[in-house]
């Protein structure tokens, strides 16, 4: 059964009030997962901790390369990583993970604990509440909609409410970006991969609607690989 919390929020910049619904549905997140994670943040991260809370300083706009709903929650849902994740296998059994999922006409699901930790960026985790959209390619090009747009303002507006200390908006494909700053925990320099979502574009579209948060980028300098 979904369990329905509603946040409304009037974004009065825009000229316009437009509710949304937070909807649970959970993937699965038992002991075992939580034990998988605590070794990840162990073996990437160098910390022995007591649980996976976090205290989330960014948060992370993704794209899940699927084009339905149900598909990409299929993939988040399991417990252990997917065996065609063979990119990332290496680094960990425990399966990628995000703490909200929206739908292409904006509909919003929880996953997961927003203060648990999620495997969604490589370096971030620790730091990062990720929220993935339905939908984007393979390549560079963009399909996300106006929806999700919208939708993932009022979620960056509702985070930044609940958890004052976050301080940075980004996307995936800007994560390279973070690898010399203060939030970048990863030990293993070769655990890296390239990235595309959600583009620069929806990135642009969000930031325009919440710049009153006077939220960070990542740094302008790269060191890509």
């Amino acid at each position: 059964m979904r369990i329905i919390s509603l946040f409304m929020f009037a974004i009065f910049s825009f000229g316009y009030a437009k509710d949304f619904a937070i909807i649970d549905k959970p993937i699965d997140f038992g002991p075992n997962r939580v034990s998988m994670t605590k070794d990840y943040i162990k073996n990437h991260y160098g910390l022995n901790v007591k649980d996976i809370i976090i205290n989330p300083k960014i948060i992370v706009l993704h794209w899940t390369a699927v084009p339905t709903l149900e598909g990409s929650f299929d993939r988040l849902k399991p417990e252990m990583l997917l065996t065609d994740r063979k990119d990332i296998v290496k680094a960990g059994a425990v399966n990628v993970s995000s703490q909200f999922l929206v739908d292409r006409d904006g509909t919003i699901y929880r996953l997961m604990p927003e203060n648990y930790m999620g495997r969604h960026t490589i370096g971030l985790n620790y730091y990062a509440i990720g929220i993935e959209n339905v939908g984007g390619r393979g390549d560079k090009s963009e399909d996300l909609t106006q929806a999700q747009v919208e939708a993932n303002a009022y979620l960056v507006r509702y985070l930044k409410n609940k958890y004052p200390r976050i301080e940075l908006l980004m996307g995936h494909h800007e994560y390279d970006r973070m690898k010399n700053t203060s939030y970048w925990l990863e030990r293993d320099d070769n655990y890296f991969t390239f990235k595309n979502d959600p583009g620069d574009k929806f990135m642009a579209e969000v930031r325009k609607r919440v710049k009153d948060l006077h939220l960070l980028t990542p740094p302008v300098s790269k060191d890509c690989r």
